[in-house]
């Protein structure tokens, strides 16, 4: 039996896309089962959003920018 302090060392010693994708599936372990009607509300506002992205109705915003922003509202 692996214990959790061995796992752990294990996955962080992964390649970044594999430890990404285990976190995302243990985060997502803890909401328990997906509620149809809001996967069904995300997947749409994802489309919405791509949709207003890819068209150029939004152009999006610089990271740089972002993080500033939030760093301003947010400071520690």
């Amino acid at each position: 039996m692996i214990h959790a302090d061995d796992l752990r060392e294990r996955a962080l010693r992964l390649p970044i896309k594999e430890r990404a994708a285990l976190a995302a599936d243990l985060l997502a372990s803890l909401d328990g089962e997906p509620e149809g009607e809001v996967e069904a509300a995300w997947a749409a506002e994802v489309e919405r959003r791509a949709h207003k992205l890819l068209s150029g109705e939004d152009p999006g915003h610089a990271w740089d920018d972002v993080r500033a922003r939030l760093r301003a509202e947010f400071p520690r």
